[in-house]
């Protein structure tokens, strides 16, 4: 069982991905399928999975980009429905996404729509990424995936499959991060600096933790 003080911790994470309407909820654009891994002590130990009815059809591009056809959404639960649950399974836990700044968006929208929040930090995998993997060709999640060799189940741009190697990424970035400042406690402001500062003074920020 998690204590408050374990809720800080980097490891202890819900790791979700969108899959939308469109690229922005200010564009009235909407959320269509969220996929979430819950990740306790470093293990992943449960996952949240749900289509939604966004209340409008989906285009031509996005049937094709994501493989969400108009005909699985048309009975599927509202947004206000899933959110209101999902909002239940992040309880207190921080969250992680790949280009987080996407996700967040389409997450504070759909909360706010259902009057929900989250007391969690947000931290990004991608962001990290480009402090502690410099020599990936990209930081794109199916080129990370390939290049750190995790573990997939071959699809992208659906929302459980998604979040579930951006799951392994995080723990595969925390473990590199800890090999190279193994006395440090890896908390979400600890890693969320990290992802901040510039890439040249990575490893001097390491070794002054």
């Amino acid at each position: 069982m998690l204590v408050n003080g374990d809720m800080a911790l980097a490891h202890n994470v819900v790791v979700l991905d969108f899959e939308t309407t469109g690229l922005s909820p200010d564009n009235g654009d909407r959320a269509i399928e969220i996929g979430a891994v819950k990740i306790v002590n470093g293990e992943m130990v449960d996952t949240f999975q749900s289509l939604m009815n966004p209340g409008k059809k989906v285009n031509t591009f996005i049937e094709q980009y994501t493989g969400i056809s108009n005909a699985m959404l048309r009975d599927a639960p509202s947004c206000q429905i899933v959110m209101n649950q999902f909002a239940d399974f992040i309880g207190d836990f921080s969250l992680v996404a790949h280009n987080a700044s996407f996700d967040k968006k389409f997450l504070d929208a759909e909360l706010d729509y259902c009057q929900r929040n989250y007391k969690g930090q947000f931290a990004c995998s991608l962001l990290l990424s480009r402090r502690i993997s410099l020599d990936a060709p990209n930081h794109k999640l199916g080129t990370l995936v390939a290049y750190h060799q995790l573990p997939t189940e071959g699809l992208f741009h659906r929302a459980l499959a998604d979040a579930n190697m951006t799951a392994h990424l995080w723990l595969y970035q925390l473990a590199l991060i800890q090999q190279k400042a193994p006395h440090v406690e890896l908390t979400f402001d600890v890693i969320n600096r990290l992802s901040r500062i510039p890439k040249a003074k990575i490893n001097q920020y390491l070794t002054t933790l």
